[in-house]
């Protein structure tokens, strides 16, 4: 994905509710995009807000419609793997310690092209298969 570093602007918005209470973030950030035939890959790096010195580089992989993979490698270290129809145990890593949660998908909606677009998915966590959150988050490539 080198080839293609820093040609895209990539903006983030995410969306998490607990216990009725909305919590929401936005990034904006350059990155790569990268098409393959079978798969889209997303890679930008987020800075923590509280110290920007620190940062994680993030990979989302998209297959088609029906499956996302987020790769995050930094200060917390995740893979999540969002399937429709299925429910995955990802390892989520923490500064407190290793997660095992559980990830169900409600909406993967890919709208990416050569050129870039818009990704939406809406997914659901679990901890000890006990309700956590419900987790959306859009994702908007463009050209620069």
């Amino acid at each position: 994905m080198e080839n293609n570093k820093d040609k895209y602007l990539i903006s983030v918005t995410g969306i998490q509710e607990v216990d009725g209470e909305k919590d929401k973030i936005e990034l904006q950030t350059v990155g790569s995009y990268m098409v393959k035939p079978d798969h889209t890959y997303i890679g930008y790096k987020e800075y923590d807000e509280e110290n920007p010195s620190v940062s994680s580089n993030n990979l989302v992989k998209v297959e088609d419609d029906n499956r996302v993979t987020i790769i995050r490698n930094g200060g917390q270290q995740t893979r999540l793997i969002i399937e429709k129809g299925k429910r995955h145990q990802c390892l989520y890593r923490t500064i407190m310690g290793d997660l095992m949660i559980g990830v169900s998908a409600e909406t993967i909606s890919n709208e990416l092209t050569d050129k870039g677009g818009r990704l939406h998915v809406k997914y659901s966590l679990d901890f000890n298969n006990e309700f956590v959150s419900n987790n959306e988050f859009y994702i908007n490539v463009e050209e620069k």
